[in-house]
Protein backbone atom coordinates (compact mmCIF):
# COMPACT_ATOMS: atom_id res chain seq x y z
CA UNK A 1 0.00 0.00 0.00
CA UNK A 2 1.31 3.46 -0.85
CA UNK A 3 0.65 6.60 1.11
CA UNK A 4 -0.64 9.63 -0.80
CA UNK A 5 2.86 10.87 -1.68
CA UNK A 6 3.82 7.68 -3.51
CA UNK A 7 6.09 6.41 -0.72
CA UNK A 8 5.06 2.90 0.40
CA UNK A 9 3.29 2.93 3.77
CA UNK A 10 4.99 1.85 6.99
CA UNK A 11 4.10 -1.78 7.69
CA UNK A 12 2.54 -3.35 10.77
CA UNK A 13 4.60 -6.57 10.77
CA UNK A 14 7.15 -7.05 13.56
CA UNK A 15 10.81 -6.12 13.09
CA UNK A 16 12.98 -7.82 15.72
CA UNK A 17 16.41 -6.29 16.26
CA UNK A 18 19.08 -8.36 18.00
CA UNK A 19 22.31 -7.32 19.71
CA UNK A 20 23.77 -4.68 21.96
CA UNK A 21 22.39 -1.61 23.67
CA UNK A 22 24.77 0.62 25.57
CA UNK A 23 25.39 4.17 26.73
CA UNK A 24 27.60 6.46 24.72
CA UNK A 25 29.21 9.22 26.74
CA UNK A 26 29.53 12.13 24.34
CA UNK A 27 31.68 15.20 25.11
CA UNK A 28 29.75 18.41 25.78
CA UNK A 29 32.12 20.10 23.29
CA UNK A 30 32.77 18.92 19.71
CA UNK A 31 36.21 18.62 18.20
CA UNK A 32 38.17 17.80 21.38
CA UNK A 33 39.90 14.60 22.52
CA UNK A 34 38.46 12.54 25.39
CA UNK A 35 41.18 13.89 27.67
CA UNK A 36 40.34 17.49 26.78
CA UNK A 37 36.57 17.10 27.10
CA UNK A 38 35.22 19.22 29.98
CA UNK A 39 32.26 16.87 30.50
CA UNK A 40 30.11 14.18 28.94
CA UNK A 41 26.42 13.67 28.21
CA UNK A 42 24.75 10.25 28.43
CA UNK A 43 23.52 9.17 25.01
CA UNK A 44 21.75 5.80 24.88
CA UNK A 45 22.76 3.84 21.80
CA UNK A 46 23.87 0.56 20.29
CA UNK A 47 23.06 0.07 16.62
CA UNK A 48 20.45 -2.72 16.94
CA UNK A 49 18.57 -0.76 19.63
CA UNK A 50 18.69 2.39 17.48
CA UNK A 51 17.20 0.44 14.56
CA UNK A 52 14.32 -0.83 16.73
CA UNK A 53 13.54 2.70 17.95
CA UNK A 54 13.84 4.08 14.39
CA UNK A 55 11.16 1.60 13.24
CA UNK A 56 8.85 2.40 16.17
CA UNK A 57 9.24 6.18 15.80
CA UNK A 58 8.08 5.94 12.18
CA UNK A 59 4.93 4.13 13.32
CA UNK A 60 6.19 0.58 12.76
CA UNK A 61 6.27 -2.36 15.18
CA UNK A 62 9.65 -3.30 16.67
CA UNK A 63 11.13 -5.46 19.41
CA UNK A 64 14.65 -5.63 20.83
CA UNK A 65 16.40 -8.85 21.90
CA UNK A 66 19.53 -8.52 24.01
CA UNK A 67 21.02 -8.48 27.49
CA UNK A 68 21.58 -5.51 29.79
CA UNK A 69 23.25 -5.22 33.17
CA UNK A 70 20.96 -5.43 36.19
CA UNK A 71 22.12 -1.93 37.10
CA UNK A 72 20.73 1.58 36.90
CA UNK A 73 21.99 2.09 33.38
CA UNK A 74 20.53 -1.22 32.17
CA UNK A 75 17.09 -0.44 33.61
CA UNK A 76 17.30 3.08 32.19
CA UNK A 77 17.96 1.64 28.70
CA UNK A 78 15.07 -0.85 28.99
CA UNK A 79 12.88 2.08 30.02
CA UNK A 80 13.96 4.10 26.97
CA UNK A 81 13.01 1.22 24.65
CA UNK A 82 9.57 0.97 26.27
CA UNK A 83 9.03 4.75 26.22
CA UNK A 84 9.73 4.65 22.50
CA UNK A 85 7.17 1.93 21.90
CA UNK A 86 9.64 -0.93 21.39
CA UNK A 87 8.52 -4.35 22.66
CA UNK A 88 10.91 -5.25 25.50
CA UNK A 89 9.94 -8.93 25.98
CA UNK A 90 13.29 -10.06 24.54
CA UNK A 91 15.44 -8.27 27.13
CA UNK A 92 17.21 -10.17 29.90
CA UNK A 93 19.30 -8.71 32.75
CA UNK A 94 22.65 -10.01 33.98
CA UNK A 95 23.28 -9.87 37.74
CA UNK A 96 27.05 -10.14 37.41
CA UNK A 97 28.04 -7.84 34.55
CA UNK A 98 27.56 -4.17 33.87
CA UNK A 99 25.78 -2.51 30.97
CA UNK A 100 28.33 -1.60 28.26
CA UNK A 101 29.63 1.98 28.06
CA UNK A 102 31.46 3.79 25.29
CA UNK A 103 33.22 7.13 25.40
CA UNK A 104 32.84 8.81 22.03
CA UNK A 105 34.93 11.64 20.63
CA UNK A 106 33.06 13.87 18.23
CA UNK A 107 35.59 15.28 15.80
CA UNK A 108 35.04 18.75 14.36
CA UNK A 109 33.62 17.16 11.15
CA UNK A 110 30.96 15.20 13.10
CA UNK A 111 32.73 11.83 12.70
CA UNK A 112 33.44 9.70 15.77
CA UNK A 113 36.15 7.80 17.61
CA UNK A 114 35.30 5.27 20.35
CA UNK A 115 36.73 3.98 23.63
CA UNK A 116 34.74 1.03 24.99
CA UNK A 117 34.21 -0.30 28.52
CA UNK A 118 33.24 -3.97 28.06
CA UNK A 119 35.13 -6.54 30.10
CA UNK A 120 32.79 -8.30 29.82
CA UNK A 121 29.61 -6.26 29.52
CA UNK A 122 26.17 -7.81 29.96
CA UNK A 123 25.36 -7.91 26.21
CA UNK A 124 28.33 -10.26 25.64
CA UNK A 125 26.90 -12.78 28.13
CA UNK A 126 23.57 -13.49 26.47
CA UNK A 127 23.19 -17.29 26.29
CA UNK A 128 21.23 -19.23 23.64
CA UNK A 129 18.87 -20.59 26.30
CA UNK A 130 17.95 -17.03 27.37
CA UNK A 131 16.55 -16.12 23.94
CA UNK A 132 12.84 -15.38 23.66
CA UNK A 133 12.30 -17.75 20.73
CA UNK A 134 8.55 -17.11 20.56
CA UNK A 135 9.19 -13.39 20.00
CA UNK A 136 11.82 -14.11 17.32
CA UNK A 137 9.50 -16.54 15.52
CA UNK A 138 6.74 -13.91 15.43
CA UNK A 139 8.96 -11.47 13.48
CA UNK A 140 8.64 -10.71 9.77
CA UNK A 141 12.16 -9.21 9.72
CA UNK A 142 15.09 -10.20 11.95
CA UNK A 143 17.86 -7.58 12.02
CA UNK A 144 21.37 -7.88 13.54
CA UNK A 145 24.94 -6.62 13.45
CA UNK A 146 28.35 -8.20 13.99
CA UNK A 147 29.36 -6.97 17.47
CA UNK A 148 27.35 -9.89 18.91
CA UNK A 149 29.66 -12.31 17.02
CA UNK A 150 32.85 -11.25 18.82
CA UNK A 151 32.73 -13.46 21.92
CA UNK A 152 30.92 -16.42 23.44
CA UNK A 153 28.30 -17.03 24.72
CA UNK A 154 26.70 -14.15 22.79
CA UNK A 155 28.01 -15.48 19.48
CA UNK A 156 26.15 -18.79 19.96
CA UNK A 157 23.01 -16.90 20.98
CA UNK A 158 23.31 -14.80 17.80
CA UNK A 159 23.71 -17.88 15.56
CA UNK A 160 20.79 -19.65 17.27
CA UNK A 161 18.52 -16.58 16.93
CA UNK A 162 19.37 -16.29 13.22
CA UNK A 163 18.63 -19.98 12.65
CA UNK A 164 15.28 -19.78 14.47
CA UNK A 165 14.33 -16.62 12.54
CA UNK A 166 15.29 -18.17 9.20
CA UNK A 167 13.31 -21.35 9.96
CA UNK A 168 10.28 -19.18 10.83
CA UNK A 169 10.46 -17.50 7.41
CA UNK A 170 11.79 -14.11 8.55
CA UNK A 171 13.70 -11.83 6.20
CA UNK A 172 17.26 -11.66 7.63
CA UNK A 173 18.73 -8.15 7.64
CA UNK A 174 22.45 -7.60 8.38
CA UNK A 175 24.32 -4.37 9.05
CA UNK A 176 27.86 -5.38 10.09
CA UNK A 177 28.36 -2.04 11.85
CA UNK A 178 32.12 -2.43 12.12
CA UNK A 179 33.68 -1.31 15.42
CA UNK A 180 37.29 -2.33 14.92
CA UNK A 181 38.51 -1.55 18.49
CA UNK A 182 36.22 -4.30 19.82
CA UNK A 183 37.78 -7.07 17.70
CA UNK A 184 41.04 -8.87 18.55
CA UNK A 185 42.37 -8.00 15.05
CA UNK A 186 41.24 -6.69 11.67
CA UNK A 187 41.68 -10.18 10.19
CA UNK A 188 39.42 -11.73 12.82
CA UNK A 189 36.80 -9.00 12.28
CA UNK A 190 36.81 -9.62 8.52
CA UNK A 191 36.60 -13.39 8.97
CA UNK A 192 33.76 -13.35 11.51
CA UNK A 193 31.75 -10.63 9.73
CA UNK A 194 31.96 -12.74 6.55
CA UNK A 195 31.22 -16.01 8.43
CA UNK A 196 27.44 -15.32 8.38
CA UNK A 197 27.40 -13.37 5.10
CA UNK A 198 25.58 -16.00 3.02
CA UNK A 199 22.69 -16.25 5.50
CA UNK A 200 21.43 -12.68 5.04
CA UNK A 201 18.64 -11.67 2.65
CA UNK A 202 19.45 -7.97 2.96
CA UNK A 203 22.87 -6.46 3.73
CA UNK A 204 23.74 -2.82 4.33
CA UNK A 205 27.36 -1.64 4.49
CA UNK A 206 28.87 1.83 4.69
CA UNK A 207 31.56 3.01 2.27
CA UNK A 208 34.17 2.48 5.04
CA UNK A 209 32.94 -1.08 5.67
CA UNK A 210 33.01 -1.80 1.93
CA UNK A 211 36.68 -0.77 1.81
CA UNK A 212 37.43 -2.83 4.92
CA UNK A 213 35.70 -6.00 3.72
CA UNK A 214 37.09 -5.88 0.18
CA UNK A 215 40.56 -4.73 1.38
CA UNK A 216 40.52 -2.14 -1.37
CA UNK A 217 40.12 1.63 -1.54
CA UNK A 218 37.65 1.43 -4.41
CA UNK A 219 34.02 2.25 -3.71
CA UNK A 220 32.52 1.32 -7.06
CA UNK A 221 29.96 -1.17 -8.44
CA UNK A 222 32.60 -3.83 -8.97
CA UNK A 223 33.78 -3.62 -5.34
CA UNK A 224 30.19 -3.74 -4.09
CA UNK A 225 29.27 -6.70 -6.29
CA UNK A 226 32.25 -8.67 -4.93
CA UNK A 227 30.15 -8.82 -1.72
CA UNK A 228 27.13 -10.27 -3.55
CA UNK A 229 25.96 -13.80 -2.74
CA UNK A 230 23.33 -15.85 -4.62
CA UNK A 231 20.64 -15.75 -1.91
CA UNK A 232 20.87 -11.98 -1.40
CA UNK A 233 17.78 -9.92 -2.25
CA UNK A 234 19.26 -6.46 -1.67
CA UNK A 235 22.75 -5.06 -1.04
CA UNK A 236 22.99 -1.43 0.07
CA UNK A 237 26.07 0.77 0.28
CA UNK A 238 25.65 4.02 2.20
CA UNK A 239 27.88 6.90 1.15
CA UNK A 240 27.09 9.57 3.75
CA UNK A 241 26.59 12.92 2.03
CA UNK A 242 26.75 11.15 -1.36
CA UNK A 243 23.56 9.16 -0.74
CA UNK A 244 23.26 5.41 -1.19
CA UNK A 245 23.65 2.71 -3.81
CA UNK A 246 21.48 -0.36 -4.22
CA UNK A 247 22.11 -3.71 -5.90
CA UNK A 248 19.65 -6.54 -6.59
CA UNK A 249 19.74 -9.54 -8.94
CA UNK A 250 18.05 -7.55 -11.70
CA UNK A 251 18.96 -3.88 -11.28
CA UNK A 252 21.23 -1.45 -9.47
CA UNK A 253 21.53 2.29 -9.10
CA UNK A 254 22.06 5.19 -6.72
CA UNK A 255 19.85 7.61 -4.80
CA UNK A 256 21.04 11.11 -3.93
CA UNK A 257 21.42 12.36 -0.37
CA UNK A 258 19.61 15.28 1.22
CA UNK A 259 21.89 18.14 2.21
CA UNK A 260 21.50 19.23 5.81
CA UNK A 261 23.59 20.89 8.50
CA UNK A 262 25.43 17.86 9.97
CA UNK A 263 26.21 18.02 13.69
CA UNK A 264 26.70 14.35 14.62
CA UNK A 265 26.59 11.32 12.31
CA UNK A 266 25.73 8.89 15.16
CA UNK A 267 22.74 6.73 14.30
CA UNK A 268 22.36 7.91 10.68
CA UNK A 269 22.96 4.41 9.28
CA UNK A 270 20.60 2.89 11.86
CA UNK A 271 17.90 5.40 10.94
CA UNK A 272 18.44 4.59 7.26
CA UNK A 273 18.14 0.85 7.76
CA UNK A 274 15.30 1.05 10.30
CA UNK A 275 13.17 3.15 7.96
CA UNK A 276 13.84 0.77 5.06
CA UNK A 277 12.80 -2.25 7.18
CA UNK A 278 9.64 -0.44 8.34
CA UNK A 279 8.67 0.14 4.70
CA UNK A 280 9.34 -3.40 3.40
CA UNK A 281 8.22 -5.48 6.41
CA UNK A 282 4.73 -6.08 5.00
CA UNK A 283 5.64 -6.04 1.31
CA UNK A 284 8.95 -7.57 0.32
CA UNK A 285 7.99 -7.32 -3.36
CA UNK A 286 9.31 -3.74 -3.08
CA UNK A 287 12.79 -5.31 -3.28
CA UNK A 288 12.00 -6.44 -6.82
CA UNK A 289 10.35 -3.22 -8.02
CA UNK A 290 12.97 -0.58 -8.77
CA UNK A 291 10.60 2.41 -8.80
CA UNK A 292 9.11 1.58 -5.39
CA UNK A 293 12.52 0.65 -3.96
CA UNK A 294 13.95 4.02 -5.08
CA UNK A 295 11.05 5.79 -3.43
CA UNK A 296 11.74 3.92 -0.16
CA UNK A 297 15.48 4.65 -0.37
CA UNK A 298 14.76 8.35 -0.92
CA UNK A 299 12.72 8.20 2.29
CA UNK A 300 15.53 6.30 4.06
CA UNK A 301 18.17 8.80 2.87
CA UNK A 302 15.98 11.59 4.32
CA UNK A 303 15.76 9.69 7.64
CA UNK A 304 19.55 9.32 7.75
CA UNK A 305 20.07 13.00 6.93
CA UNK A 306 17.69 14.24 9.66
CA UNK A 307 19.44 12.02 12.21
CA UNK A 308 22.74 13.88 11.61
CA UNK A 309 21.24 17.27 12.50
CA UNK A 310 21.13 16.65 16.28
CA UNK A 311 23.59 15.21 18.81
CA UNK A 312 23.07 11.58 19.83
CA UNK A 313 21.23 8.88 17.90
CA UNK A 314 17.93 8.29 19.68
CA UNK A 315 16.83 11.92 20.21
CA UNK A 316 17.64 12.58 16.53
CA UNK A 317 15.65 9.68 14.99
CA UNK A 318 12.83 11.27 12.95
CA UNK A 319 9.07 10.91 12.91
CA UNK A 320 7.27 10.33 9.61
CA UNK A 321 6.12 13.97 9.31
CA UNK A 322 9.72 15.24 9.68
CA UNK A 323 10.83 12.97 6.84
CA UNK A 324 7.99 13.96 4.52
CA UNK A 325 8.67 17.65 5.22
CA UNK A 326 12.34 17.24 4.23
CA UNK A 327 11.41 15.35 1.04
CA UNK A 328 8.77 17.96 0.10
CA UNK A 329 11.17 20.82 0.77
CA UNK A 330 14.05 19.33 -1.27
Amino acid sequence: MASSNGIPATGSGLVVSFGEMLIDFVPTVSGVSLAEAPGFLKAPGGAPANVAIAVARLGGKAAFVGKLGDDEFGHMLAGILKENGVVADGITFDQGARTALAFVTLRADGEREFMFYRNPSADMLLKPEELNLELIRSAKVFHYGSISLIVEPCRSAHLKAMEVAKDAGCLLSYDPNLRLPLWPSAEEARKQIRSIWEKADLIKVSDVELEFLTESDKIDDEAAMSLWHPNLKLLLVTLGEHGSRYYTKNFHGSVDAFHVNTVDTTGAGDSFVGSLLAKIVDDQSILEDEARLRSVLTYSNACGAITTTKKGAIPALPKDEDVLALIRGA
